[in-house]
């Protein structure tokens, strides 16, 4: 058998009572469905800057633009993207609109993931 790197049990022991709180907690498949979907939006990194940005400030779409030295287009497609998944608001004022996280929930989970990354590398 070829060494994977990853251990294995050695005996057939079931431990029902794990078995039974970790089923008692799992998601419900709709829930895995939307659980996922919401950490594949992370999977780009011009999203994950979008968000950093947004982490630190509300901006407006050209701000956006010129700090990651891209098209308001390219920005604009990817804040959509954000936006459905409600992961980015926005707000009007006069002729400018102004994005910002939805809520804190998405600045402690990029914050947890930003320091998890950190931390990892340490190791």
């Amino acid at each position: 058998m070829k060494n994977t790197g990853i251990e294995v049990c050695k005996s057939n022991i079931i431990h029902k009572d794990i078995i039974e709180k970790v089923v008692k907690h799992m998601p419900k498949e709709d829930e895995a469905i939307n659980l996922a979907e919401f950490f594949k939006v992370f999977s780009d990194p011009t999203r994950v800057k979008i968000i950093h940005a947004l982490f630190q400030s509300e901006m407006c779409v050209c701000d956006i633009s010129a700090v990651l030295d891209m098209t308001q287009s390219a920005i604009s497609h990817q804040l959509r993207v954000l936006k459905s998944s409600k992961l980015v608001k926005y707000r009007k004022e006069g002729k400018s609109v102004y994005y910002s996280l939805d809520d804190y929930h998405i600045s402690g989970i990029f914050e947890m993931a930003v320091n998890h990354i950190k931390h990892s590398k340490g190791k």
